[in-house]
């Protein structure tokens, strides 16, 4: 499987899971209609709680990433990419506002984060 949890990442595990279903699914490593492994096999690969893996799956059931069908185990949604980008830009959203509170209080402007944003753009 494609999932490695930490302790050390500052996400809770449950995050961590839904997170790399999430990314795995956008990078089409999971396609559409694909069955998930269930939760007891994901318990025992990952070697966390099967709560964990149950609020994972639910998180990602209630975005529509994911569907269950009774008996049969959780498939991958078909979902746009247009809600994945939505997602990850209120994402990044989120973060930049974090960096730019941060950067003000070693008085980093804006205009000095975005050229660095430039700098590393041009250096990939």
């Amino acid at each position: 499987m494609f999932i490695v949890v930490s302790p050390l990442n500052p996400d809770p595990l449950y995050k961590q899971v839904t997170d790399q279903i999430k990314n795995a699914i956008a990078g089409r490593i999971l396609k559409p209609e694909e069955k998930l492994p269930s939760i007891r096999e994901m318990t025992k690969e990952l070697g966390i709680s099967e709560i964990t893996i149950k609020r994972a799956y639910a998180d990602l059931e209630h975005e529509d990433y994911i569907f269950t069908r009774s008996g049969l185990g959780s498939f991958v949604a078909n979902v746009s990419k247009e809600k994945m980008k939505n997602e990850k830009m209120a994402e990044i959203r989120q973060e930049l506002t974090r960096i730019l509170k941060s950067g003000e209080k070693f008085d980093i402007s804006a205009d000095d984060i975005i050229e660095n944003i430039r700098k590393e753009g041009v250096e990939k």
